[in-house]
């Protein structure tokens, strides 16, 4: 049972403090992987070594049994690839390459859930970490950093949601400190948990990231399915990921919060997608993204003859790929009951041509549920305002009636915790939102509930302020005790001034 005296604040600061080894030497998006790929490490090696101890209090000094026993575990950890083998070399003149060695060991005898996990990441690197002897300087540092006792994380003495929840905060810095870099891996923690909640994931659910990053979506979706008392896992989680170090980073965050049978896949999501079954896309009820932004060579070139026929509601334009992956999402949906919540920039709202034509077959279609506006500076990657958009394909059950294809827009862009660097969402903040969500109703200055007339009368925009009236009438300025104020402040500066001017004459005596 893990100790309570171990606070989640102990752990973070001794893993964020291990970074100070790497800082001056190598930007926060580079030295991440060093630093998550060690943490990973150690996890794996307090693990093993707790079920080795817990083994040996039942079978004694009987190791060939003990092993036997080890072997049916999550993870297979070999001789020599443990975190307490390294440390003990750590004054090693290759040290580098026995951390090499010790990882593709780990790979090969957990290939299921870890192969090709350690495969971009190279701590016997000149280029990232030095010549010899700063590289081995630094990482006898790294091992030593990570052996202190805030860091060992045996279930004895450390809770699961402790052990995920530093990952999360590492990765969090990480993305702030990397700034507009961050966008490979990195969605805000409560944007995340917004979508996730919006998104409604149920038991037995198959959830799917199309965009997964680090995978904060996917935890998050989790979360909100997940039993709070029993903590049953009665759901399937799935991802693709194009980048080969944002998907090893998923991989392992999958695993650090248990979520071992998590599928996540290396691919290019909208030119060649493998999740699917029978040459067919797979179908999941929940799917949250927070996809590129406007991203340029999507792979518009060969979209009229996709093989899964994605983008029948139009080609959106080759230099913006939002529509492509709203429409990956919505063809993977179940049909008549999926739903798809996804983070977008507010130009998917509004712009035209091939953009505003696909966007009008959404609504025709009675796809569109509801339109969320954030506030600016959310992301640090970027300080535009983004909006969610929540698909549910429940709706297509009403068909062709036009008074059911009304869509909820909720204007949140106000509500804020301002910061010196990026603004953030809170509780409180996410609360009025899922609310208002929940109700569906009219509330001033905040929520619409626009018709299908409505919507066809502003040609199928969606641009949130044509929707929710934010206008605040100046007050009514009295002139006459402006006036007033005015006379009075220039009857006590003529007064200061003649003060001033006596004042003046006495020291001129």
């Amino acid at each position: 049972m893990a100790s309570e005296s171990i606070k989640q604040q102990d752990v973070n600061n001794a893993a964020w403090n291990a970074c100070n080894i790497f800082r001056g030497v190598m930007d926060a998006e580079r030295y991440k992987d060093y630093i998550l790929v060690m943490l990973f490490l150690k996890y794996i090696s307090d693990l093993w070594r707790y079920q080795y101890e817990e083994y040996s209090k039942v079978h004694g000094a009987d190791d060939a049994r003990i092993q036997r026993k080890l072997e049916r575990e999550r993870f297979t950890l070999p001789k020599n690839a443990s975190f307490y083998y390294l440390y003990e070399k750590r004054n090693e003149a290759n040290i580098g390459e026995l951390i090499n060695i010790a990882l593709d060991l780990i790979e090969k005898n957990n290939k299921e859930k870890l192969g090709g996990v350690f495969r971009n990441i190279d701590f016997n690197s000149e280029a990232n970490l030095g010549e010899t002897k700063d590289r081995n300087r630094r990482l006898k540092m790294l091992l030593e950093g990570f052996n202190k006792p805030e860091l060992n994380m045996s279930p004895s003495r450390i809770s699961e949601d402790v052990i995920g929840n530093v990952y999360i905060y590492l990765i969090e810095h990480f993305a702030s400190d990397a700034g507009k870099k961050a966008g490979e891996f990195y969605t805000p923690h409560k944007v995340s948990e917004l979508v996730a909640k919006l998104c409604k994931p149920k038991v037995g659910a198959r959830i799917c990231d199309p965009a997964c990053g680090s995978g904060g979506l996917l935890i998050e979706a989790a979360k909100a399915v997940r039993d709070p008392h029993t903590h049953t896992r009665n759901y399937s989680l799935y991802g693709m990921e194009v980048n080969g170090s944002t998907w090893a980073l998923c991989r392992m965050n999958m695993v650090l919060h248990r979520e071992d049978s998590a599928r996540i896949e290396r691919c290019n999501t909208l030119t060649s997608p493998t999740l699917v079954e029978n040459d067919c896309l797979m179908k999941f009820d929940n799917i949250v993204a927070n996809p590129p932004f406007s991203l340029d060579k999507w792979g518009a070139e060969g979209a009229e003859s996709d093989r899964y026929n994605r983008f029948w509601r139009g080609v959106p334009p080759k230099s913006k790929g939002d529509y492509a992956f709203i429409s990956h999402m919505i063809e993977a949906a179940v049909e008549k009951e999926g739903r798809v919540a996804v983070v977008v920039p507010h130009g998917v709202l509004f712009r035209g041509a091939a953009e505003g034509r696909i966007r009008e077959t959404l609504i025709e279609d009675n796809l569109l549920d509801t339109v969320i506006g954030l506030p600016g500076n959310l992301f640090p990657t970027t300080s535009i305002p983004v909006a969610i958009l929540v698909f549910d394909r429940s709706r297509e059950k009403d068909g062709a009636n036009e008074n059911r294809k009304d869509i909820l827009f909720i204007d949140a862009g106000q509500d804020y915790r301002p910061g010196k660097n990026q603004n953030a969402l809170l509780d409180e903040h996410l609360e009025k939102i899922l609310s208002a969500y929940e109700k569906r109703e009219e509330i001033g200055k905040y929520t619409h509930l626009a018709s299908y007339d409505e919507l066809k009368e502003n040609d199928f925009n969606l641009n949130i302020s044509r929707y929710v009236d934010t206008f605040e009438e100046e007050a009514e300025i009295d002139i006459k005790a402006v006036q007033q104020e005015i006379d009075t402040l220039e009857s006590e500066w003529a007064d200061v001034r003649g003060k001033m001017k006596y004042i003046l004459k006495e020291v001129a005596e």
